[in-house]
């Protein structure tokens, strides 16, 4: 008899049925290890530490945005209390970059969102959030390029008098406006990016370190003009709260989006030296960073001028020039102009890296994991996110489609929030392992299947339920660890933990359907009353019930040793639990309080996009639909895995061992 395996595979042809479709949706994959690596698999190159982190993660998220953000919030939403709503967007980033924290330091490999949504939820859910994310970068990696000629413009006077090469062209026949400068700028960056790793994240580095010190200047400068004028937005009638504390918190959610970039980290997280520490600590500087230069910008800016008279395209610039110094515009251009780079090279590394794991496990054709023998990056998948950016940025205007690259951003810390408490409550405890070794699985069944009938009679004298479906649980860890206590074989345990699992699973759902219907109820004031507060009621009893059962059931004793082993010959996070905390590296506070308030904030500022963003993405989500029905799902690494118990995993793979040598 042996222990029980699964297998996930599954058609959705006219025999197959609507389960195997459902089962192919589902089915999870097994945490990158020693183990996972095909032969032959070409690894990208360990060379960052924590200053490349955060230069990659302050670089991709300080864009030229917040050069015109803190004019346009300040005079509609917050007045002078604009510091104070750049603090609460960083308090609500920080609870996503929390959760990537973590998973980044026990999961660390490329395709950060959707590489954890593989592992802690499903294919199907995995494959969306991929294809999002590449819609993501693509249209965020052109808007940003198509940014950098009109502030190039102010160096030379003005549009008209850029040098030919520079400048935007109309083509009346197609009723175009090319732009040569930004398909050479993508292209620069795409060269640069396959060079190598650490020499790209040098330049990003470099181009940032200008930035900050741009905004150093406006801080430091800002200050001492300030000082001598009398701070004059601070004296003003209204006070610091002009539009209210409502005013104040629809000012936050417009400048959460300065916010995002620090994702950017966790996709390099295979490229780390030491992940489990250096994530971690590059996600929360660089989020740490960007919000103290925000607050300080902001708090100069709005008291130098007041908030009703700032300049709404130009605020820090003409708030300089008040005060006479007309000349700090160009300091401030170039800063700009170096955020857009920096920002233009954070939105193309992720790219590749995310094309590069969805081909890995068999989603999107091996062309696109293919890595460089010298380089050590995916110069394919590269070249090919490179084109196709510097296509888009010559050709087409992509500021209307801007609002589409929140989506995948929202999706994704959604996702990662959902993620963490599945890894808490319920992580997977089954392993997949490709259908060649289903001769080594079957031996090594067999190897207990003369043990079963002294486990059953055991389990009978001491009240076990024969119906457990790991019968073998508890006597394989006894003969191989007898230090460990035999607490397996009371039927009580077996019972709780199935039963504890399920209601975790079922409360980890009916919480994020209460944050959507309590979000969408409070967002949609169109709905009638009646049915607005039912809805309202309904959903805020199903995300604090949900907050509640959580709070009192225990957690999964496996999220000790959930995670990437490192490069020990065996998965010892398997086999000895209580010696491998020290190995997960960072573990989220606050759960289950922080993951779902995480999951209300992205989903509220997701059904707040608009009709117009949703149905655009809608059309590329169902695109992607498409792929995968006919590809992804096809092709998938794990369309003939066999699922076994996680317990007798590294047997497996011993026993695989011993029969290759």
């Amino acid at each position: 008899m042996g222990f029980l395996v699964d297998s996930h595979k599954g058609g959705c042809g006219v025999g197959g049925g609507g389960g195997g479709c459902f089962r192919s949706l589902i089915r999870r994959k097994q945490v990158d290890s020693v183990h996972s690596k095909a032969p032959g698999h070409h690894r990208l190159a360990k060379e960052l530490s924590i200053l490349h982190l955060i230069a990659i993660g302050v670089g991709s998220t300080i864009g030229a945005g917040v050069y015109i953000l803190v004019g346009t919030v300040a005079r509609e939403h917050s007045g002078p209390a604009l510091f104070i709503s750049f603090l609460v967007a960083g308090i609500a980033a920080a609870l996503s970059a929390f959760c990537y924290a973590e998973l980044a330091s026990r999961c660390p490999s490329a395709g950060s969102a959707y590489h954890y949504s593989y592992i802690c939820v499903g294919e199907g859910v995995a494959w969306l959030i991929g294809w999002a994310l590449i819609l993501e970068y693509t249209i965020g990696g052109s808007a940003v390029a198509r940014g950098i000629s009109p502030n190039l413009a102010l160096f030379f006077g003005g549009q008209d008098n850029l040098p030919t090469f520079l400048a935007r062209q109309h083509i009346p026949g197609l009723d175009v406006v090319v732009d040569p400068c930004a398909a050479v700028l993508v292209l620069v960056v795409t060269g640069l990016l396959c060079v190598g790793i650490k020499e790209s994240t040098l330049a990003q580095a470099i181009v940032t370190s200008i930035n900050v010190c741009a905004m150093l200047f406006i801080i430091i400068a800002g200050t001492y003009l300030g000082f001598k004028t009398g701070w004059a937005g601070y004296e003003l009638p209204t006070g610091y709260f002009p539009f209210g504390v409502d005013g104040m918190l629809a000012g936050s959610a417009t400048v959460f989006f300065a916010y995002i970039g620090f994702d950017s980290v966790a996709s390099t997280a295979e490229e780390v030296k030491n992940p489990q520490r250096d994530l971690p600590l590059g996600i929360g500087l660089s989020l740490s960073i960007c919000c103290s230069l925000y607050m300080l910008v902001s708090v100069v800016i709005v008291g130098l001028v007041p908030y009703y008279a700032m300049d709404p395209d130009t605020p820090i610039s003409s708030a300089f020039s008040v005060h006479g110094m007309q000349w700090a515009a160009y300091l401030i251009t170039a800063g700009a102009v170096m955020a857009l780079c920096s920002t233009l090279m954070g939105s193309m590394l992720p790219q590749p890296r995310i094309l590069m794991a969805m081909a890995r496990d068999g989603l999107l054709p091996s062309f696109f994991s293919d890595v460089n023998r010298s380089t050590q990056v995916p110069v394919k998948s590269t070249l090919v996110t490179g084109f196709g950016a510097a296509v888009l940025s010559f050709f087409m205007d992509v500021s209307q489609l801007a609002g589409m690259v929140s989506v995948g951003t929202l999706l994704a810390f959604t996702m990662v929030a959902i993620s963490v408490l599945i890894l808490r409550y319920v992580p997977p405890d089954e392993v997949p392992f490709p259908s060649s070794l289903q001769e080594t699985i079957d031996s090594v069944s067999l190897r207990y299947s003369s043990q079963d009938v002294y486990e059953e009679k055991a389990a009978i004298h001491a009240g076990t339920s024969k119906d457990s479906k790991l019968p073998l649980l508890g006597k394989a860890k006894t003969i191989e660890y007898p230090l460990l206590v035999k607490q397996e074989a009371q039927s009580n345990f077996v019972l709780n933990e199935g039963k504890r699992r399920e209601i975790a699973g079922w409360t980890i759902a009916a919480t994020c359907i209460g944050a959507v219907l309590l979000t969408y109820a409070a967002s949609d004031l169109s709905l009638p009353s009646p049915l607005r507060f039912t809805t309202c009621g309904v959903g805020g009893a199903l995300l604090l019930s949900g907050l509640i059962v959580l709070t009192c059931i225990e957690q999964d004793d496996a999220r000790h040793s959930f995670g990437h082993s490192g490069e020990l010959g065996i998965d010892l996070c398997v086999l000895i639990p209580s010696k491998m905390s020290s190995h997960v590296g960072f573990i989220c506070p606050f759960v289950p309080l922080l993951p779902i308030v995480c999951i209300l904030v992205n989903i509220y500022l997701l059904i707040n996009l608009g009709a117009a963003t949703w149905t655009r993405v809608s059309v590329w989500l169902i695109v992607g639909v498409l792929v995968y029905v006919f590809y992804g799902r096809k092709h998938s690494s794990l369309l003939d895995a066999v699922y076994v118990p996680a317990t007798h995993a590294d047997e497996i793979y011993r026993s695989s061992g011993e029969s290759l040598a």
